[in-house]
């Protein structure tokens, strides 16, 4: 599988855009009182090849993986701090929030399996997101994926310089704040 998003090339105006699936898997744990765990195994380009509905990619007793086609990742300019500390981050990485269905291991047969919320390339998005409580996980940017985001940062955000304060100690006495 091809690891390039598609970059829909936007119409004047609009945002860019990329069309992503995302791989949720099931891993065999060994705990007694919880025998395994899902987890984010990948975020894919979605060229419209996995359909629209999730799709079982395997499942077997060590495990399942599941594929969730369709998630629309926008960038907004008012994000362009969150993707700066993304990329400038040891590990540039797609974040996606996932939920367990509420009614999980219930049904006749049926298992439960996470549903993916949403992804995001903000690194101030996703901490948003911890903060509620939410599941969060990420996956590292493919190179491609990161050059794209790169592009969008370097043309559209600009850091705001670091005000560095003086030390009490280094002022004069009477510019010292009073306690």
């Amino acid at each position: 599988m091809d690891s390039q998003p598609t970059a829909n090339l936007p119409p004047p105006g609009a945002r860019p855009a990329v069309t992503m699936a995302v791989v949720m898997r099931k891993v065999a744990l060994a705990n007694r009182w919880q025998p395994w765990k899902w987890q984010l195994d990948a975020v894919l380009p979605d060229l419209g090849e996995f359909g629209t509905q999730p799709v079982c990619l395997e499942h077997d007793a060590h495990g399942a993986r599941w594929l969730y086609p369709g998630y629309e990742v926008e960038l907004f300019r008012d994000q362009g701090e969150g993707y700066y500390l993304n990329l400038t981050s040891a590990t540039p990485c797609w974040f996606v929030m996932w939920r367990m269905p509420e009614d999980e291991g219930e049904g006749e047969g049926d298992e439960a399996h996470p549903v993916p919320v949403t992804v995001a390339l903000s690194y101030n998005e996703a901490g948003r997101w911890l903060d509620a409580g939410e599941t969060v996980e990420n996956v590292p940017l493919a190179p491609e994926q990161r050059d794209w985001l790169q592009a969008y940062v370097n043309e559209h955000y600009r850091p705001e310089p670091k005000q560095r304060r003086r030390p009490e100690s280094f002022k004069a006495p009477d510019q010292r704040a009073r306690y």
